[in-house]
């Protein structure tokens, strides 16, 4: 289920947009300031970004630049503004859509399904390939043929998730996998799982990693 980030601090926008989602099955998470956003979009693997432009803390296009230093997650920008030098601007910094308040929840609604389904349309794995390939005794772990750079933990990590898709783990069940004295903390579980998905991004394969909320991260499977 596709799970959006709303990230707006109006809850007269907000509330609004959340209920249309929600009524359309989307799984929805709502936060009001840009460190928020940033800090959450580190944490979990959201399909979608709703952002504001004109939030109280930090300029919504500033958040974009910031985001793309780490995640190539769809962007759909709302805006107070009518500049057409605005909506140009959005775009070319990696936003994918631009709405101008006031707006229909429904029509924002249609968009987010369009950016989506454009997105599934997109090429995927080589064919003729394997998506993963482990090879435990050269501590080796091969994404579409390409061998991934790993440190010991980040092997070990992505070892458990390849060889049991779609269980979700928990962040001390990849914990105790690490078996390194360099890990003693769960939140070091995370750091490890976000340099995963950069490595994995370059050959399209971030969005595997995913989060289960409150519960853990597990491996999604692609589809045929």
């Amino acid at each position: 289920m596709p799970e959006i980030l709303i990230v707006d601090d109006e809850p007269r926008i907000a509330e609004p947009l959340m209920f249309a989602l929600e009524r359309e099955h989307f799984e929805v998470a709502h936060v009001t300031l840009a460190e928020q956003a940033l800090a959450a979009l580190r944490q979990e693997n959201f399909s979608l970004v709703v952002l504001d432009v004109g939030l109280p803390d930090v300029n919504g296009f500033e958040v974009l630049k910031e985001l793309r230093r780490f995640s190539e997650v769809p962007v759909l920008f709302l805006t107070a503004r009518q500049d057409e030098v605005d909506r140009i601007l959005g775009l070319e910094l990696g936003g994918d859509d631009y709405v101008t308040k006031p707006f229909s929840p429904r029509e924002v609604v249609a968009r987010i399904r369009a950016i989506l389904k454009r997105l599934q349309g997109a090429p995927s794995a080589p064919t003729g390939k394997k998506t993963w390939e482990l090879d435990e005794t050269g501590a080796r772990i091969l994404f579409r043929g390409q061998p991934l750079a790993l440190t010991h933990s980040e092997f070990r990590i992505l070892a458990a998730l390849v060889q049991r898709p779609g269980q979700v783990f928990s962040r001390a069940q990849l914990l105790d996998v690490c078996d390194s004295d360099e890990d003693s903390f769960e939140r070091s579980v995370d750091s490890h799982i976000k340099t995963l998905r950069a490595k994995l991004r370059p050959l399209g394969g971030d969005s595997l990693i995913a989060t289960r909320r409150g519960l853990g991260y597990y491996l999604e499977t692609e589809s045929p």
